[in-house]
């Protein structure tokens, strides 16, 4: 598509947007609606926004010189725990007071809900899903529901940020003027976003993976520069005590290592979850590859990647996986005349929204005590989430034909299924 072509569906699509009026009414009342009931929440159970004020004490840290990695905050003793680089980006936070800072944390996560809404109906070749106001409004207020969203929302969490910086960097078109900087920079602010260079560089788009190394390799030296001694804590000690993070056998954890320790009722699993998790990990990206080269699906590849980081980092918390929503997006682009795909879909929106994993009995260490018939309860996302990269492995067992009879060349499986897809 030209730029000249999306410029104009971009002014046409929201144009029929609000030509009707109603449409927009109503899916205005409905986001009203929904922000009315997280209020009428908050009054019953105040949300804590914990990690919001953690934020905030980073960047107060790194504003005055204070220690960034020696405080803790809350009535739950949370010590900072990412790179020197993010420190910097929250100073800003500190311009407000923590009262503030709580409601322009809500409003910009909202935005930024939108705003993934918009960037995964691109990715999924939904273009007019993507411009349509009464869709994007709806969309939004109903996406808040979902448990990684609203989790997001009740910790204050910068997840939404990190997830759109990302799908925005990796959906341009290859070749795009310095594809993968953001991706770089994100994986500055929180380490697991570095995977989606490795993703780059196993489907051949050097340059890229290259690119989003620099902006990893900036984002560490402005942390040096402004905070040298913090920097040389932190890459050197602090990046390996996931211990400051949080207990890896709670319920909380949502990772393969929160569900092998929950199976074993084991707090450290050892090798038993470090072999599956280099497993997991190696077999995540291959099934990426295969889905990019041979499909031609690359906003799938990213998916998948997504998927297998949050499966093999140590601790992903239930909020980690707002990829959900990219992930349910591009499952709802394919249930066309096609029964069973909405029912997946049901299934899988269903999943992130039951909360299964705080049914099950999980105050103080009964999380290390669950029975086996409520484990699948305990880990809802990692199981699906292994479930996604079988499928894909499974469906990928063969490339397609191409119409001429021959096989497509991985540039042109990308190209036009890839490219068109998530420009």
């Amino acid at each position: 598509m030209s730029a000249v072509e999306g410029t104009w569906t971009w002014r046409r699509t929201w144009a029929q947007s609000i030509a009707h009026p109603g449409r927009l009414a109503l899916a205005t009342a409905l986001l009203l609606a929904s922000f009315a009931g997280l209020w009428v929440l908050y009054q019953v159970q105040p949300l804590p926004m914990s990690d919001i004020a953690v934020y905030r004490a980073e960047g107060e840290a790194a504003s005055t010189g204070g220690d960034l990695y020696g405080f803790t905050v809350t009535k739950w003793a949370l010590p900072a725990t990412y790179p020197p680089f993010a420190a910097l980006l929250f100073i800003p936070t500190t311009w407000l007071s923590l009262s503030t800072l709580k409601v322009v944390c809500v409003l910009v996560n909202a935005a930024l809900l939108a705003l993934l809404i918009h960037l995964s109906c691109k990715a999924a070749g939904l273009r007019k899903a993507a411009h349509t106001a009464p869709f994007l409004l709806a969309a939004t207020a109903l996406g808040l529901w979902l448990e990684p969203v609203f989790q997001t929302f009740v910790f204050g969490q910068v997840n939404l940020a990190l997830t759109c910086l990302v799908l925005w960097d990796l959906s341009r078109p290859d070749g795009a003027r310095f594809k993968g900087f953001a991706t770089g920079l994100a994986a500055g602010i929180k380490l697991t976003p570095a995977i989606f260079a490795v993703y780059l560089l196993v489907t051949g788009r050097v340059k890229a993976a290259c690119t989003a190394l620099a902006g990893f390799l900036v984002s560490v030296l402005l942390g040096w520069l402004v905070l040298p001694d913090a920097s040389v804590e932190f890459w050197t000690r602090r990046m390996f005590e996931t211990d400051r993070v949080g207990k890896v056998w709670i319920v909380d954890n949502q990772s393969l290592q929160g569900l092998i320790t929950r199976v074993l009722h084991q707090p450290e699993p050892g090798l038993l979850w470090a072999v599956p998790a280099l497993l997991t990990a190696a077999a995540g990206l291959w099934a990426a590859r295969r889905i990019c080269l041979r499909r031609g699906l690359d906003g799938w590849g990213v998916l998948c990647t997504a998927v297998t980081a949050l499966l093999v980092s140590p601790i992903s918390w239930s909020h980690h996986w707002v990829w959900c929503v990219p992930l349910l997006i591009a499952l709802a682009a394919h249930t066309r005349r096609k029964p069973w795909r909405r029912a997946l879909l049901a299934a899988v929106t269903l999943a992130f929204t039951a909360r299964t994993m705080w049914i099950v009995p999980h105050t103080g260490d009964l999380d290390l005590q669950i029975a086996w018939w409520q484990q699948p309860f305990a880990a809802p996302y990692p199981l699906l989430g292994l479930a996604l990269l079988a499928t894909v492995a499974w469906w990928t067992r063969q490339p397609p034909v191409a119409p001429g009879g021959g096989l497509p060349s991985p540039r042109a499986a990308r190209e036009p299924a890839g490219a068109s897809r998530t420009a």
